[in-house]
């Protein structure tokens, strides 16, 4: 749906069929969401991915064939593409010192990415964009100083006082730290408005297939590339459209795994190793963590079951998603929106968690007021760290 579509909506729908935020609570007043122009489709990446790369190896074509299947990914956005690839052949030469290529393009292509993020979402919460007080900037895929956040601000016009805070190389989990500190921010500075931007390429890892290096070929079978913006302020005025009150956020890591998930960046990129542990590591964990969060709406929400809530979980891979379902019993539906923002987009690290909330969004507003109130938002990356937040459906 369109920016200003949904603020008509919301509009029509009047502030007395919606529920009332907390004073001086944090509220998601508005999202947006963009992506680089190469759409990757699934079904054509095989013989696309291995024609490019020039590599004809018959085993290395039926592993990325039967990883294209289990990913359960139908489409994603890329930034390296045909073009990127013949301008910049030594990116697919197993080997080759190419840091400096890769930062050349993708730290022009995650600023450019957050713009067009914030120019969506900046339209749907219909105020000035010298409004904006505070810049929370994510990215794990760019490197230099001064940061991005810098471009983004002078991009944008904001205002040269703005208060800019930038969150560097924190993975999947980076979305929800964002939003967390954004949380704070709003809640300790009455009538500060914070863009929170997340964007990400994948040109930072991507590498020819090398049978030594198997989650190459999953990276190149899930994850993909985008952006995401969102406006968080306490207190709406008349003129914004809160959808989610941030009720609490928390953050922890399980000690003795910081090995569970690791990224090193050479000269040829950076790259990433995962444990085979990894899910049971997020299943042995998660129902005491989700348990904390749910603590935390108080004696006034009642007794609080999981099922009871909405779900905007990080589906690092679909096998992430399907432990954690067993794992908490949650209906097959609590988990619908992650599972269908991981097949329209992949993983796109720490944006993906607000793909997930738009969906939510979208399912939220057609159920009215007979929707869920209280939700929770998840995802975990490189500690193991897990990231949460408590929200209610506003």
């Amino acid at each position: 749906m369109l920016a200003s579509a949904r603020l008509e909506k919301r509009k029509e729908i009047g502030k007395s069929s919606r529920r009332t935020a907390n004073q001086g609570k944090a509220t998601v007043l508005a999202l947006g969401k963009a992506f680089p122009s190469n759409v990757v489709s699934q079904e054509n990446l095989v013989e696309e991915y291995l024609r490019e790369i020039n590599c004809d190896d018959l085993s290395i074509r039926d592993k990325l064939q039967h990883l294209c299947k289990t990913t359960t990914v139908k489409t994603r956005y890329t930034v390296m593409s045909r073009e990127t690839l013949h301008k910049y052949p030594e990116l697919a030469t197993e080997g080759s010192p190419t840091i400096k290529q890769r930062l050349e393009i993708a730290n022009e292509a995650v600023v450019q990415m957050a713009y067009e993020a914030s120019l969506v979402c900046i339209k749907e919460w219909g105020r000035a964009v010298q409004d904006i007080t505070h810049l929370v900037y994510v990215s794990s895929s760019e490197f230099r100083l001064p940061g991005g956040d810098l471009y983004l601000s002078a991009q944008l016009g904001l205002s040269n006082e703005v208060q800019r805070v930038m969150l560097y190389f924190l993975g999947c989990y980076g979305g929800v730290s964002g939003l967390r500190v954004a949380k704070d921010i709003a809640e300790n500075n009455p009538g500060s408005r914070v863009l929170l931007t997340t964007s990400e390429t994948t040109v930072l890892g991507f590498r020819p297939p090398n049978k030594a290096r198997p989650y190459d070929l999953v990276g190149a079978a899930l994850f993909g590339d985008g952006a995401a913006a969102l406006i968080i302020g306490a207190d709406p005025t008349e003129s914004e459209s809160p959808f989610v009150e941030l009720h609490c956020a928390m953050q922890q890591f399980l000690p003795g795994t910081h090995g569970v998930i690791d990224g090193r960046l050479s000269e040829e990129g950076i790259s990433f190793k995962l444990g085979r542990d990894l899910p049971q590591k997020i299943e042995d964990n998660v129902e005491e963590f989700c348990k904390k969060l749910v603590a935390e709406a108080g004696s006034g929400s009642g007794s609080l079951e999981l099922n009871d809530l909405f779900w905007a979980v990080h589906p690092g891979g679909p096998a992430i998603l399907s432990g954690l379902e067993t794992k908490l019993k949650l209906k097959p539906e609590k988990l619908e929106c992650s599972r269908r923002a991981l097949m329209d987009y992949g993983n796109v690290s720490s944006n993906t968690i607000f793909y997930i909330m738009e969906k939510v969004r979208d399912e939220l507003e057609k159920k009215g007021t007979g929707g869920e109130e209280w939700g929770l938002g998840l995802a975990f990356g490189p500690g193991i760290t897990f990231e949460g937040f408590l929200m209610r459906s506003l």
